[in-house]
């Protein structure tokens, strides 16, 4: 479990110092016609494409069934060789092929280290795994049967009047973050589980109730439990849709809700 965590904790602070550097380039990166990448920006964000790639192969073992250590070991060296993403294929030149050919060997060196290390202590972090292909299409197909789900998109406001078990947001409640709060602690009160997290595109997720964020990301977003008793949309239109007993508790309980409330 620690050498796992050490992965991601990495992982994850490896892709937020890289994606903070490329914000820092002058002309978002681009070269002076505006649209070509700059020297400096082919230096950078292949970087970044390949760590990410890298954690989602990594958070594709289950922390709660994790191999045996020497098992582990191979499993994370494997992933820092072999993890590729639309954004990784093909090697748009030798520049971004030899940026993340060194961002595989340095977490491949730092695996190795950690290997060696005795007491390799590290902080613990919450549970997220990136779902099968066969979890994601049946909770897709629970989602459809209980909540009319079409696709991976959820508009029940469109066929008429919003229904009362149905709270539609501005997407700016939740980017806020008091009301991420709400909403979380919202969901701890009624004994939610896991999340699942199902998007337009890319991995979908089983994570802890600490790292659900109903964010339009690029990607709209649905997210349920076990229980379907709620379900939460982020569209790409601006607007964050609650249902069931989580939209419920949100009315019960957020006191300045109203300032946040969508209207068509």
């Amino acid at each position: 479990m620690t050498l796992h965590v050490a992965a991601r904790r990495y992982l994850m602070g490896r892709y937020d110092e890289l994606a903070d550097r490329y914000g820092e380039l002058p002309n978002r990166g681009r070269a002076v016609d505006g649209y070509n990448y700059s020297p400096e920006a082919w230096r950078i964000f292949p970087r970044y494409n390949v760590v990410a790639a890298i954690l989602e192969q990594v958070e594709r073992l289950d922390p709660d069934h994790l191999p045996e250590f020497s098992a582990l070991v191979d499993a994370l060296a494997e992933a820092a060789d072999t993890a590729q993403s639309p954004f990784t294929q093909p090697e748009s030149n030798e520049a971004a092929a030899k940026v993340m050919a060194e961002e595989r060997h340095l977490f491949q060196s730092t695996l190795q280290g950690w290997v060696t290390r005795d007491g390799l202590r590290v902080e613990p972090l919450p549970y997220r795994r990136v779902l099968t292909p066969a979890e994601s299409a049946e909770r897709q197909e629970q989602l459809q049967q209980r909540w009319g789900l079409e696709g991976r998109s959820w508009h029940p406001m469109l066929a008429g009047p919003i229904p009362p078990d149905v709270l539609v947001l501005t997407e700016a409640s939740i980017w806020d973050e008091q009301g991420l709060a709400q909403v979380r602690t919202a969901l701890i009160e009624m004994d939610g589980g896991r999340v699942t997290e199902l998007r337009e595109y890319g991995a979908d997720y089983l994570v802890d109730v600490e790292l659900f964020e109903p964010q339009y990301t690029g990607a709209e977003g649905v997210w349920s439990d076990d229980t379907l008793t709620w379900i939460a949309f982020a569209s790409h239109e601006g607007t964050v849709t609650f249902g069931g007993q989580l939209a419920a508790a949100l009315e019960a309980e957020w006191d300045d809700l109203d300032r946040w409330r969508w209207s068509a």
